[in-house]
Order: structure tokens, then C-alpha cells, then sequence
């Protein structure tokens, strides 16, 4: 199971380091790495996508907590959150293909930032599943090339869980 982890940390130099340093010395993968100025000054917020079972997860944030830089350690897995990826994505475009990829792209509400003779680059933001579902639909006109910043996620102080009511069946009436 892929866990994602909130990391407050001290916001100086080689603290990032240190934390690739302890995931690496055990073996662990971070599937997905965001670092960025937090709330307080001085202060950072990493989010990791780190895989693994809830006993390995456990391990790693007392070893994280550890580190004398590390603030608060926070698994948000399975907590109400918005989460957001951007991705740039530049695929091949001819006459004939133009309008079709720049139907998906409204579709997903991506932003054309980049348009050349044979190419097109979008800018898509969204949920990880967003992310996954306009590469695939973009794949058979040739994807040249993707960047992608990670998930970045903060919890819903609504406590709304979007991911309960997208797969159960109620009706939000407003």
C-alpha cells in the first residue's frame, strides 16, 4: 500500500538530505517527493508517497522523528485530504490531431501553455487519478515528454471525505 506522509521540517540546509539519507540506508523507495515553504516562516512541508505496510510506515516515522530537524510526521493516508499533482505533458500534434487532444485537454480543464507546429504542451492539476487518466487518453498521439511535481496534500478540516462519497452512492443536493 502506498502511504502518503506530511512532514514538517526546519527549513535548512541538508535536512532533505538527511531524510533521502535514512530512506536509502533502509532500502525504502519515496515514490513521490514535494518540499515547499510551510504555514510559518522558517519552516518547511514535505510530502511523501512512500510504499509499504503500516508496520514499515510506523518505523519510519520514529526514525524520521529522530532527525533533529524533523517537526511532526503526519500519515494522512487514510485522512480526508486535497490532494493536487501538476503535470506538464507535451505530446505530438498534426493538423488532423490538434482539435482532438485539445478536446481531451478541455475535458480535464488542462491549460495549453505551449503550442508549436508538431507539438502541443498542456498543463494538467488535479488529483493523482486525473494525472493517470489524460496520459493514458493522450498516449496514442505520442507523449514526448512529462514532468511531474508530486502529490502535494493537506488535510480537509471539513472532514469531508471526497474519496467516501466519490465511491458510495448518495446524492449531494445543494
Amino acid at each position: 500500500m502506498k502511504h502518503t506522509l506530511s512532514v514538517l521540517v526546519e527549513d535548512e540546509s541538508g535536512v532533505l538530505t538527511r531524510i533521502a539519507g535514512l530512506f536509502a540506508r533502509r532500502g525504502f523507495n519515496i515514490e513521490s517527493l514535494a518540499v515547499g515553504p510551510a504555514e510559518q516562516e522558517g519552516i518547511s512541508r514535505i510530502t511523501m508517497v512512500v510504499p509499504g505496510d503500516d508496520r514499515i510506515i510506523e518505523q519510519l516515522t520514529k526514525q524520521l522523528y529522530k532527525l533533529i530537524n524533523v517537526l511532526r510526521v503526519q500519515d494522512i493516508t487514510n485522512l480526508p485530504c486535497v490532494e493536487r499533482e501538476l503535470m506538464l505533458l507535451k505530446v505530438q500534434t498534426t493538423n488532423l490531431t490538434r482539435a482532438e487532444i485539445l478536446e481531451i485537454a478541455n475535458i480535464f480543464r488542462a491549460k495549453v501553455v505551449d503550442l508549436a507546429e508538431k507539438t502541443l504542451t498542456l498543463e494538467v492539476t488535479g488529483d493523482p487519478g486525473k494525472m493517470v487518466a489524460i496520459e493514458q487518453l493522450l498516449t496514442k498521439f505520442g507523449i514526448l515528454e512529462i514532468a511531474r511535481t508530486g502529490k502535494i496534500s493537506l488535510i480537509r478540516e471539513s472532514n469531508v471525505d471526497t474519496e467516501y462519497l466519490r465511491n458510495s452512492n448518495l446524492t449531494i443536493t445543494g
